[in-house]
């Protein structure tokens, strides 16, 4: 544990910076719940309340207990420290808790990152990530789960679900971290993790739709909304500004540079999938591949958008187009699930790609200038050692898969017993619209 003595002088300029990048991130919570509108129609406005209960339980949970649990020194490389410092509530009601009004959080110190940010800067940027992940898993909810069977899942999410992958992979203590493990925004902790929770939901509402006879999971359809679905994936790439350039936790040339990769990235893949759609299809493709274009390439390039060249980052956009075609052909002949706005082909499969492509087109240089070590990949003359690399990520994206899934599936089998079933009305019909306003 670093002592808090050792501890590095506060940046005004890196808190400034990743307090801009956390508040961006945020706003991509809610966009979620639009892009689900833009994808699905207006009736599906319920979107909306469920993004914005993510974003309130995320924020006092984390509070509470969550950002320890994920981010406090960790207890045997598994899990933070509930009770580091500051405690639970952030320190409470005391005015001397490190961080609050004065000094650095610790891994924030001279001894691991060194970008002298605050508890209060890092709590922010770390909580719109839990926030974000949990508005990704909740894609498959549709409105085929109990809004109050949601909540419950959410409140465990943030104190361990997601916790653990954080603490595993982002925590310089963490046990993968230790092992070499690295995911720069969340490839794998974000995406990956989301579809992992996502596929136990699934399962679970499967589970009950087979109790009431049904053959296949009741389907629901697209409705595009051009206008809804446009904003939606304008702050998304916006939001992701935030996402991958914050990451660096520093205002310097890697954050620039990051800035360039990712909006490559999103772009060459948003062409790459309009052009492979084009060739199928023979006509001009629907406004919601471009959405989901866009949305691969953000995904792919997430988990090394630190560690490689614009050039490099060119190059994974284009796979990352032609990826989600044959993910999304695949994955729309299963019937046992409903996921219209594609959890599993973007999320899932493009955060798992991007972590593997790290033994591939990681350059040093670059990565050391994100602030991490990380050995050239294998089409840039890494040898044994990028290999070695390519083992660690898969096994941290076994673990991880297994985990999340394990635990999203073990809560979701207790909160169908507590709430006498997941499902709206117990039934699989869709839930009817809340009646908001004043009386």
């Amino acid at each position: 544990m670093l002592a808090i003595s050792s501890l590095a002088p506060i940046s005004d300029v890196n808190n400034l910076w990743v307090l801009i990048a956390g508040l961006l991130v945020f706003v991509m919570t809610p966009a979620v719940g639009l892009l689900e509108i833009g994808e699905l129609g207006e009736k599906f406005s319920v979107s909306l309340l469920k993004t914005l209960l993510i974003c309130g339980i995320a924020v006092v949970v984390m509070a509470v207990v969550g950002f320890n649990t994920a981010f406090a020194p960790t207890i045997g490389g598994v899990i933070g420290n509930p009770f580091y410092v500051n405690g639970f509530f952030l320190g409470g009601f005391s005015a001397n808790s490190t961080g609050v009004l004065g000094g650095i959080w610790w891994s924030m110190g001279s001894s691991y990152f060194n970008t002298g940010l605050t508890l209060g800067t890092y709590f922010l940027f770390e909580t719109a990530f839990a926030a974000v992940t949990l508005a990704l898993v909740g894609v498959v909810v549709l409105r085929k789960v109990k809004l109050e069977v949601f909540a419950a899942f959410a409140v465990v999410y943030f104190i361990l679900i997601w916790n653990l992958p954080a603490a595993w992979i982002w925590n310089p203590t963490g046990w993968l971290y230790l092992l070499g493990m690295r995911d720069f925004a969340g490839g794998l902790v974000v995406h990956g993790a989301a579809g992992a929770a996502g596929l136990a939901i699934v399962c679970e509402i499967w589970r009950e739709e087979r109790k009431l006879g049904l053959t296949s999971s009741t389907a629901v359809g697209l409705k595009v909304k051009p206008s809804w679905i446009t904003l939606a994936i304008l702050l998304l790439w916006v939001g992701w500004f935030g996402f991958n350039p914050g990451s660096v936790l520093a205002f310097n040339s890697a954050a620039i540079e990051v800035v360039l990769t990712t909006f490559l990235a999103a772009s060459s893949s948003f062409l790459s999938l309009m052009l492979v759609m084009y060739a199928r299809r023979g006509k001009n493709p629907d406004l919601i591949y471009s959405v989901n274009g866009i949305l691969m390439g953000l995904i792919v390039i997430t988990p090394l958008a630190g560690f490689v060249s614009p050039a490099s980052a060119i190059i994974l956009g284009i796979l990352a187009g032609i990826l989600f075609s044959a993910a999304e052909t695949w994955l729309s002949k299963v019937k046992w699930f409903t996921d219209p706005v594609g959890l599993f082909p973007g999320h899932l499969v493009g955060g798992i790609f991007g972590v593997l492509m790290i033994a591939f087109f990681t350059q040093s240089t670059f990565a050391s200038a994100s602030g991490t070590t990380l050995p050239n990949g294998l089409l840039f003359g890494g040898g044994l050692a990028a290999l070695h690399q390519f083992g660690i990520e898969s096994l941290g994206i076994a673990i991880v898969f297994a985990a999340v899934f394990a635990l999203s599936f073990v809560v979701m089998l207790i909160l169908s017993s507590a709430f006498r079933g997941v499902l709206v009305k117990a039934t699989g019909e869709e839930e009817q619209e809340p009646q908001l306003g004043l009386n």
